[in-house]
């Protein structure tokens, strides 16, 4: 089996990794911080960093456009620096690519997602090239299976569901 990886941001990382791993075709996932200033990031001290999740994914299962699209699905990627009552840099919206491949696909996504009309507003999701991903302290890994009554701002909102293009 071959495995992807992806790595997305958007708000409190918890609520991320527990829907995603559940997905048909993930492999794995850790929650982490990426995209900032500060080398070995913690959940103290990690600057301009977002709270971000690494997903390994095998792409003969699901493809990067269905990670995203469903990735659109459960965060609100029109508030910027934002989800629900969590503020600041660190809950950010962000796709960090990993190749030029994923790149386009995640322009090409947010193009969808703006010219369909069902979310609230613009799209303010950064897409950025990946960079150092400095892996959470063990109490945020998989924090919603071992508190299964936890935070969560995150769910999967069925009126944001894009349509399947036309081929």
């Amino acid at each position: 089996m071959t495995t992807a990886k992806a790595v997305l941001a958007g708000g409190c990382f918890w609520g991320m990794q527990d829907l995603i791993r559940k997905r048909p075709g993930i492999v794995s996932t850790r929650v982490g911080y990426t995209g900032g200033d500060v080398p070995n990031a913690t959940y103290r001290n990690h600057g301009t960093h977002a709270e971000a999740i690494e997903i390994g994914y095998d792409p003969a299962v699901t493809s990067y456009r269905d990670l995203l699209e469903f990735f659109f699905q459960i965060h609100d990627p029109t508030t910027l620096n934002r989800q629900g009552g969590d503020i600041g840099l660190s809950y950010r919206s962000a796709i960090f690519y990993t190749d030029d491949e994923q790149k386009h696909v995640a322009q090409e996504t947010i193009a969808d997602v703006e010219a369909s009309g069902l979310w609230p507003g613009k799209v303010v999701t950064e897409v950025t090239a990946a960079g150092p991903f400095w892996e959470a302290e063990p109490e945020h890994q998989d924090y919603l299976e071992r508190i299964p009554n936890g935070y969560t701002c995150h769910f999967p909102r069925p009126g944001w569901k894009l349509p399947h293009r036309a081929a």
